[in-house]
């Protein structure tokens, strides 16, 4: 018996091959790990951008693993010294104008940070992107000019995790991450996130440009970029505490 295949049916067999052959989660991995290192130390500046008006926050960073970080807000003058400690998944913050300690609720991990288009929760959640979903490759698309993977990602029925899915575009090359959807359990596009400016930070080459942008608010996103960054430092748990954040400069 002679037996013809389509061609949508051979290139979607000769994806099924292709996939078998890479191994997405360790891509995923790879793509996420490169803004973290075991450890590091930067300078970020934020700007939210709205129809009417925007606003610049500069900052300084310190991470250990995924459980550990502290940002430091340097400008502007008005909301300078307030420092936001992470310690596995719980969140602190330190208001010097009024010499307040205040621990985030779990009920307010949602809500904004800062009045940006990040949440408090997107600073405080593990590297759950390579541990809660199921990854598989949809295809390949070229971005900006490279050749990507796309990639889905669909969290575990346990997972406690905000988003029903995510697809992110990585280069073949460097496994770059350029671009992500974020989709609620309604299969919704809720943000779209979008990598650019690559460049090499001290011992590697990433995305230093990010932008976040609601699909419901038009004329609204959030840019992040990466000033400086220094990885794999010498730092440990004990400067992560909340006594460090009302000293740390």
């Amino acid at each position: 018996m002679k037996i013809t295949l389509s061609i949508p049916t051979l290139l979607l067999l000769s994806l099924l091959v292709q996939a078998q052959d890479i191994d997405v989660k360790a891509i995923v991995k790879q793509a996420d790990e490169k803004f973290r290192g075991q450890s590091s130390h930067g300078t970020m500046t934020m700007t939210i951008q709205r129809p009417s008006w925007s606003r610049t926050i500069s900052m300084k960073n310190w991470t250990l693993g995924t459980k550990y970080s502290m940002i430091y807000i340097t400008e502007p003058a008005k909301e300078r010294g307030q420092v936001f400690l992470k310690r596995g998944n719980e969140m602190w913050n330190w208001v010097p104008t009024i010499e307040r300690m205040i621990k985030i609720p779990p009920s307010m991990m949602m809500q904004s940070w800062m009045g940006s288009d990040f949440t408090n929760d997107d600073l405080v959640k593990e590297s759950s992107l390579v541990k809660d979903y199921d990854h598989s490759l949809l295809g390949k698309e070229t971005l900006e000019g490279y050749d990507c993977y796309k990639v889905q990602l669909i969290p575990h029925e346990d997972a406690a995790v905000v988003w029903g899915k995510i697809i992110m575009w990585i280069s073949e090359k460097d496994l770059l991450w350029l671009k992500a959807e974020y989709y609620d359990e309604d299969d919704e596009l809720i943000n779209t996130e979008i990598l650019s400016d690559i460049k090499k930070m001290d011992d590697r080459i990433m995305p230093t440009h990010l932008e976040m942008i609601p699909e419901d608010k038009p004329g609204q996103k959030t840019i992040l970029t990466f000033d400086n960054i220094k990885f794999n430092i010498d730092i440990n748990e004990s400067f992560f505490s909340i006594q460090n954040m009302k000293r740390v400069k």
